[in-house]
């Protein structure tokens, strides 16, 4: 069984939340989204792409017999090239959106999405990104990012050019080397792993992953349940400074009765 929040705030310093969400139990679907873009491209970039993640997330989840446009992934579990598609699909939409209006020009929007689905008796999490919104997995106390930022301090990181602490503070932060779009075409990073009961899952915008160290969210999550931990994250992040907008989702795997 899956228990899930989300919440999404302005935060202190901007005029507008150009970051959109989904939290949809019913499918287990659950994705964030943080537009960028002036005349409030970025929100429409994300609606966009959230609207169009959840519809096929929706249309493929009862009716398998439909083409795979872009490929299939052969490393990937069905539901795994389904969040592959999803992406592509709002990558196209967002990317002729932009082209059809002077005011979105350029527009885009990062994407961390993710499906849990029953496999094999075993609850499986697939996870796809673009850009640097993360997902985080919390088990047994510990907290690990599971998706990788595709930003310019992020690919830094991973070179061991910097620490993640260091990243966090860096002037160039908000660089991203990918977004969903931006370009015609676009390529999520997919992975999957099996769940276990206890297992929370996290997803924000950097507008949290920004200001809260992992080991504050990892206290924060562990500490409350999950619509109270969701309110802390987006209070923390707005005490410390709350210069971007912030969004929260959480994710718990809850043992069946």
């Amino acid at each position: 069984m899956i228990r899930a929040c989300g919440i999404s705030d302005t935060g202190r310093v901007r005029k507008s939340n150009e970051d959109k969400f989904v939290s949809d139990p019913e499918f287990r679907f659950f994705a964030v989204a943080d537009g960028m873009g002036g005349h409030s491209a970025g929100e429409v970039a994300s609606g966009l792409a959230i609207e169009t993640l959840q519809g096929f997330i929706h249309r493929s989840a009862n009716d398998t017999d439909f083409s795979w446009p872009y490929g299939l992934d052969k490393t990937l579990s069905f539901d795994g090239n389904r969040l592959r598609t999803a992406i592509h699909l709002a990558n196209r939409r967002v990317f002729r959106a932009a082209e059809s209006s002077d005011d979105y020009g350029g527009m885009g929007t990062t994407i961390v999405a993710l499906a849990v689905v029953e496999h094999d008796q075993d609850e499986l999490l697939a996870i796809a990104n673009v850009g640097d919104s993360r997902g985080y997995l919390i088990r047994n106390g510990k907290i690990e990012q599971v998706t990788e930022d595709h930003s310019l301090v992020g690919e830094q990181v991973k070179a061991g050019i910097l620490s993640a602490h260091d990243a966090r503070a860096h002037r160039l932060k908000n660089i991203i080397t990918r977004s969903v779009g931006y370009q015609e075409e676009v390529e999520s990073d997919v992975s999957e792993r099996v769940l276990k009961p206890g297992d929370k899952i996290l997803l924000c915008s950097d507008g949290l992953s920004n200001l809260v160290e992992d080991g504050e969210m990892q206290n924060l999550v562990t500490q409350y349940p999950l619509n109270e931990a969701c309110e802390r994250l987006v209070e923390l992040a707005n005490q410390k400074g709350g210069d971007d907008n912030i969004t929260v989702v959480l994710i718990q795997v809850v043992e069946n009765s």
